[in-house]
């Protein structure tokens, strides 16, 4: 999903939503909020196989295949089923890459937040905490 050039060693990202549609806008926000040109790697992961609402285990599988270069995959979810998803992934121990990480972060603020600090050339835990701090985030 990320357009620019893509360093190696950077933090991976993976936004899990129920719609494909949802999952790739935010994708598509986060790297235009991240300035575009040079970000760390993104992948959407929505929907089901035949287009509908729901969670794929193997679109997760994929994505984080496809974003992992070797420092880590920061995985953000919408809600429900995608956590549960990404759990069960996590827990078969073998099916994403070494290193792949569930954030408890807001699915829209927290993609926005990993995605900046990932792109600076943060490690996980450091991608993982910006992602977090996005639930301090106020809009008053």
């Amino acid at each position: 999903m990320s357009e620019g050039k893509q360093a190696a060693g950077q933090v991976g990202i993976v936004l899990v939503s129920h719609s494909a549609a949802v999952a790739s806008s935010v994708a598509e926000l986060a790297v235009g909020l991240a300035g575009g040109g040079d970000t760390a790697p993104v992948a959407a992961a929505g929907g089901t196989a035949d287009g509908g609402l729901g969670t794929s285990a193997e679109r997760v599988a994929a994505a984080a295949a496809s974003v992992d270069r070797g420092a880590g995959v920061a995985v953000l979810t919408d809600l429900g089923s995608a956590v549960l998803t990404v759990k069960a992934l996590l827990a078969e121990g073998d099916e994403l890459p070494a290193g792949t990480r569930l954030l408890d972060a807001p699915f829209v603020e927290g993609a926005v937040a990993a995605l900046v600090t990932a792109s600076a050339g943060a490690d996980l835990t450091a991608v993982e905490a910006a992602a977090r701090e996005a639930y301090s985030y106020r809009k008053e």
